[in-house]
This record gives C-alpha cells, sequence and structure tokens, in this order.
C-alpha cells in the first residue's frame, strides 16, 4: 500500500482519516464553523481531518437547485477556512478550466463520480502533482477503476486515492458491494468509503436527490471491518437546513459517536492483520 502526504499527515499507513464537510460552501460563516466543529471533533478522537466542500456543484437534479459560490469566489472561501483551521482542503474540479486555479488552494483535488472516465480532467488534474482522490463512478465495476489508475499512473503522480460511493441498483437507488474495498486496495493506493453519498437516492425527490442517512451508520462500519483507509462524510449541523443533500447527511452532534465506532473497528482489523 502506497503512502501518500497530505498535509502534515500521512495517509494508507493503517490509521484512519476523515475527509468532512458541507456537501457545497453555503454561508462562508457557517461552513467555516461546521468545519471548525468537525476539526474538535476529529482531534479529540486523534484522528486527522480534511476539509471538503465544493465550490460548484455541477450535477444537480433540477437547473434552479443551488450550485455553491461558483469557482472564483468558492476558492477565496476555501483558502480563508484552509488558513483559519490549519488543514488540508478537498473540492470536486469538473473541467480541465478549473485544474490550475484549484491546484493553487486545494491539497486534494477531487474527481467526481460522473467524471472518472474522463481522460483529460483526470490526466490533467494528475499532471498538477497534488493528490488526487477519484470517487468510482456508480455505473462502473470495482476492477474498472484499474484504468482510472492507469491514466494517473501514466503521469507518473503517485498521490492518489479511490473513492468507493455505490452503485446504480435500478432506478433511484445506490448499493455498496463490499467487495469493492479489497478490489480497488489490491490497486495499491488508499480507498476511502463515501458513507452519505452511498446512501443517496439519486433524483429520488423527484427534482432533488433523496437520502437515507439512518444507514450511514451500518455501511460505515461494515467499511470499516472490511478495511477501509478513510472514510467521505458529508456532515451539517442542521441538515434540514441544508442547501444540497441534506437527507444523506450526518447530524454533526452525531459525528464524534460513529467515529469512535469507526475507529475502534478498525484498530481491531488492522491488529488482527
Amino acid at each position: 500500500m502506497k503512502q501518500i502526504q497530505i498535509g502534515d499527515f500521512t495517509v494508507g499507513n493503517g490509521e484512519l482519516f476523515l475527509i468532512a464537510g458541507p456537501c457545497v460552501i453555503e454561508d462562508p460563516d457557517r461552513t467555516l464553523a461546521i468545519g471548525k466543529r468537525a476539526k474538535e471533533i476529529c482531534q479529540k478522537i486523534g484522528i486527522p481531518y480534511i476539509f471538503k466542500a465544493s465550490f460548484d456543484k455541477a450535477n444537480r437534479s433540477s437547473i434552479s437547485s443551488y450550485r455553491g459560490p461558483g469557482l472564483k469566489e468558492g476558492l477565496r472561501i476555501l483558502a480563508d477556512i484552509k488558513k483559519e483551521l490549519q488543514v488540508p482542503v478537498v473540492s470536486d474540479i469538473h473541467s480541465i478550466e478549473q485544474v490550475e486555479p484549484a491546484a493553487e488552494v486545494l491539497d486534494v483535488l477531487q474527481i467526481p463520480a460522473f467524471l472518472c472516465r474522463q481522460t483529460d480532467l483526470v490526466v490533467g488534474a494528475a499532471k498538477t502533482g497534488k493528490c488526487i482522490n477519484i470517487k468510482k463512478g456508480q455505473f462502473l465495476a470495482p476492477k474498472d477503476m484499474a484504468n482510472v489508475v492507469g491514466k494517473v499512473e501514466e503521469v507518473g503522480n503517485p498521490n492518489l486515492m479511490l473513492t468507493e460511493r455505490g452503485a446504480s441498483f435500478g432506478y433511484n437507488n445506490l448499493v455498496v458491494d463490499m467487495r469493492s474495498f479489497p478490489i480497488m486496495r489490491s490497486f495499491g493506493y488508499p480507498v476511502v468509503f463515501d458513507a452519505t453519498h452511498s446512501v443517496q437516492l439519486p433524483g429520488g425527490a423527484g427534482t432533488t436527490s433523496g437520502g437515507q442517512r439512518e444507514f450511514v451508520p451500518y455501511l460505515a462500519r461494515a467499511a470499516a471491518a472490511d478495511g477501509v483507509d478513510g472514510f467521505f462524510m458529508e456532515v451539517h449541523d442542521n441538515p434540514a437546513e441544508a442547501l444540497s443533500d441534506g437527507p444523506n447527511m450526518v447530524r454533526l452532534d452525531e459525528l464524534e459517536a460513529l467515529l469512535r465506532d469507526l475507529v475502534a473497528i478498525n484498530n481491531l482489523v488492522k491488529k488482527h492483520k
């Protein structure tokens, strides 16, 4: 397993880490407050923390859905959060034009699931030398991610993580194949479980996506037992007020207890191995 340096900590060394924050940048003060609380929880438990929030949610169910502040203003807000919290930050990129400005601010460039096969985007991101987090497409088998890995390796960038976020199962539903974690880890890179998007019901509410946040703890604990390297979670102080993905978000006041479970399971599994 390759070990990757992100900020002042290492990914892939057997210790869990957390990528967490609101789905999209909302009010800057509220977005910062969510990140601050998530960082406090991670420090209390003793796991590394990466802040996440999208500057633009390009893939929305409806044209009227809130997308975020956009590239320029979004990166400014993320830069402020990075400075204030002193943590690495990650956000989605959707086009080759966004790669260069995003790389100036972000510690991790994230390729959304629907774009994981967009060669120019993946290669362009890899050429920055930054850590790249690529989400497995809902339409791909785990083994198919080997081809995506090959695109990054061709550029010579070893700083790569892969994220499982569920596979399409009929209409408006996702299912997580637990075999995907060992399969993708066999490629030699850290694997992350996106526990909140995996309980999303894409387009399930008509003009918005639905979600079943009550199942996040069950899937997350199973993934920890399966040996994942880290977790991705969208969190919010009040998901009912969230401007995107509220139905599948974890409440901030429930995050600590869940993380303690995951760390305990990880310690048991990794110790046994």
